[in-house]
């Protein structure tokens, strides 16, 4: 029996595919299989996969069309078999352990979900990201870590549910583990780090712009989501504060990265407008109110005035942060 399948999704990663699926292929855990799906790649991806599919009877490759990140998820989800299922990104890599370490406590505690803390990996640095621990659907939906590929998902769980990956969206992992949340019964956590988020700095240009703002789309969709599963009214406080968190802080950063003026200037003013048009009173959350941390402090700070005043004065600091930050691998 396959303990947990892992999704590999590639596309045109020909430099760093080898260093992944090398750490994967010697987990410890026997009962694996590696699911690597080919978004189209017009690199030498395709090759390398069959030259590793040569070497081990665990990795399985598929060849797909490209359709973004989100629709080859959904299709290794198709292919899995395992207990549960895992994802890891082409340029990332785990540790050996990683899915023994994670599949025993998930049989241990019957979990939906079991997560781990994670390394972000330079070349000339490391630091490893230890997150508080949440268990209620509440406190998972406003501090979550919206991330999957440090995570295992119990397969018969998520195929009963039927939420999948939105189709050609950035932000889809906080559509995806969001709209898990009101199902979830049992969530559990491992202490190691054994998932190694390879840190690589982008070119930055406008051509992210469009993509930038379809966070605005999955926000919306999430809702809807909520609204139509009956689910929305228990939430509404959590979701209220999940898209200020979203809109002001991780959103609002990329949005500060474009380089040309008029289409950040666009980017950031509907950004304030989306926040307000979905939840007008969004600074008198309950949540927002009893939080102390950084980022919640920054957030209470926002209105129509403060906010054009960081527009102004963020942008060039958070782009010189950016270009002098560690060293990307």
């Amino acid at each position: 029996m396959i303990k947990v399948s892992v999704i590999v999704t590639v596309y045109n990663d020909e430099a760093h595919l080898r260093k992944c699926l090398d750490s994967l292929l010697a987990q410890t855990l026997e009962e694996i299989e590696i699911i690597a799906v080919d978004d189209g790649s017009t690199d030498s991806s395709a090759d390398i996969l069959k030259e590793y599919q040569g070497k081990s009877a665990k990795l399985i490759c598929v060849e797909k069309e490209n359709g973004g990140v989100s629709d080859a998820r959904n299709c290794g989800l198709s292919y899995a078999t395992g207990e549960y299922v895992g994802f890891v990104d082409s340029d990332d890599y785990a540790d050996p352990d990683m899915f023994q370490v994670m599949y025993e406590k998930a049989a241990e505690r019957g979990s939906d979900i079991v997560e781990c803390n994670l390394h972000h990996t330079y070349v000339d640095f490391e630091d490893t990201e230890t997150m508080a621990k949440y268990y209620t659907p509440e406190e998972l939906l406003c501090f979550g870590r919206y991330v999957v590929w440090n995570k295992i998902f119990r397969r018969a769980w998520l195929a009963g549910i039927e939420v999948r990956f939105p189709y050609g969206l950035i932000c889809e992992e906080v559509s995806f583990i969001s709209m898990l949340v009101p199902y979830i019964g049992s969530y559990d956590y491992v202490d190691a780090a054994p998932i190694h988020y390879v840190q690589r700095r982008e070119s930055q240009n406008n051509a992210g712009l469009e993509k930038t703002m379809n966070t605005f789309k999955v926000l919306k969709g999430i809702v809807a989501f909520y609204k139509e599963k009956g689910f929305y009214e228990r939430y509404r406080t959590e979701l209220e504060f999940l898209y200020a968190r979203i809109l002001l802080c991780s959103t609002f950063t990329r949005m500060c990265l474009i380089p040309d003026r008029r289409l950040r200037k666009k980017a950031l003013g509907q950004n304030f407008w989306e926040l307000s048009e979905a939840f007008p009173d969004w600074r008198k959350n309950r949540i927002l109110k009893m939080e102390k941390s950084r980022n919640a402090v920054y957030m209470k700070m926002q209105n129509k005035a403060t906010y054009k005043i960081s527009c102004a004065i963020l942008p060039p600091l958070l782009r010189l942060k950016s270009r002098f930050g560690h060293t990307p691998a």
